[in-house]
């Protein structure tokens, strides 16, 4: 049982609440946007950070974390992608990857809109943990925990952490 903490869109946005919510967590996934290396290496200091990286993300951050990267947890295909819109409104960037070979979560960001929906086409579960950073029009900041057991994504729980710091 691997227990998962998500964000995406720190955009160099440090919340010293971050160590605590993902303190209980065995990985912490970052969907892009993460800012500045700075952040990265914080969070990986936490627990062990796996991360792509997202359109603002400069040369420093591109060389460390892919644009794409598809793996496993537990039993669970990932496949995680800053920008890849949603079921029925998959980014065209990612739609050929998804269609032929669909994961059973896919994870992006980028439109900082907390979204935890089911694909019943491509039977994946779609998250996107909104936006934990400052920056943008998003009304609240938000993170996502989740536990992988074996096949099974559970205890999806999402976490607010207002509007600003």
């Amino acid at each position: 049982m691997t227990r998962i903490g998500l964000l995406s869109d720190t955009h160099g946005f440090w919340d010293s609440r971050y160590e605590q919510y993902f303190a209980e967590c065995d990985e912490i996934w970052h969907a892009g946007d993460i800012g500045t290396t700075e952040i990265a290496d914080r969070l990986n200091a936490i627990k062990p950070l796996t991360a792509v990286y997202g359109n603002i993300d400069g040369e420093d951050l591109r060389r460390c974390y892919p644009e794409l990267i598809r793996f496993k947890c537990e039993e669970v295909e990932i496949l995680m992608k800053h920008i890849g819109g949603y079921p029925g409104n998959y980014d065209r960037s990612i739609r050929q990857n998804i269609f032929n070979n669909p994961p059973k979560l896919f994870i992006s960001g980028h439109s900082h809109i907390l979204k935890v929906v089911y694909d019943k086409n491509l039977q994946l579960l779609h998250i996107n943990p909104g936006a934990a950073g400052i920056q943008g029009w998003q009304k609240a900041r938000t993170l996502v925990r989740f536990t992988i057991d074996r096949t099974e994504i559970k205890d999806v729980e999402v976490i607010e952490l207002g509007v600003d710091s």
